[in-house]
């Protein structure tokens, strides 16, 4: 079944009065598995009901992931995005099913290619004390927990190199395609520690030579008042 196809049946089924319908994701690439789904991005009219919303469904035999806004709820989300860019990439990288998306489509490009704003000293502090204190319990943890906490370390270490060279950061499997457009050979070390807690704290304490070092003494992270 095309995808491609699928989405503008649903566009003209579901969402007949929508500006733009974009289908995002690996379906259409060569990441594409068998178990990919739809993710599909609706623009409608200005205050419609329904929107915004996020919906889960099945058509026409596809899983398919709904994202479905209003143009406010569209700018209001793509601000929030943070240095996860995932619905920047859905509008950037999709394929039109409905309508003219080109504009936006333009503006979540420039967002991308210019990258994440440069990490706030808070940001980055807290960042190194969370791998400070993981390679603490590391260190100490009884065999049992030590698994568990090398590979939480394990992922945790890849965000903050992520976070520290001022690159997107991703989950799941944007988090290893993240790291593999910010540096290849990094990426496949990465891979590679992931059974062995000796070279995941290697990697730890990498990132955080690369962030000033270690951080625990002094460390402070202000709270908020309700």
């Amino acid at each position: 079944m095309d995808p491609l196809e699928t989405t503008r049946r649903l566009a003209a089924d579901l969402f007949p009065t929508a500006l733009w319908v974009v289908l995002g994701g690996s379906v259409l690439t060569s990441a594409r598995t068998p178990a990919s789904d739809l993710d599909v991005v609706v623009l409608l009219p200005d205050a419609t009901p329904g929107a915004p919303r996020r919906e889960s469904i099945q058509y026409d035999g596809w899983p398919v992931e709904l994202f479905v806004h209003d143009r406010a709820s569209l700018a209001h989300y793509l601000a929030g995005d943070g240095r996860r860019p995932a619905l920047h990439r859905m509008v950037a990288l999709g394929t039109a099913a409905l309508g003219d998306p080109a504009d936006d489509q333009k503006a979540a490009r420039e967002h991308l290619d210019a990258g994440p704003p440069p990490l706030g000293q808070a940001e980055k502090d807290s960042l190194r004390y969370a791998l400070t204190d993981l390679l603490d319990d590391l260190e100490h943890a009884p065999p049992d927990e030590q698994a568990v906490i090398a590979t939480y370390t394990w992922i945790r270490t890849a965000e903050a190199m992520l976070h520290f060279r001022d690159h997107w950061v991703g989950t799941g499997k944007w988090l290893l395609r993240e790291l593999r457009d910010l540096d290849p050979a990094y990426a496949d070390r990465w891979l590679a520690a992931r059974t062995s807690t000796a070279a995941i704290r290697d990697l730890a304490e990498q990132a955080l030579t690369l962030a000033g070092g270690p951080l625990f003494a002094g460390y402070q992270a202000a709270g908020e008042r309700h």
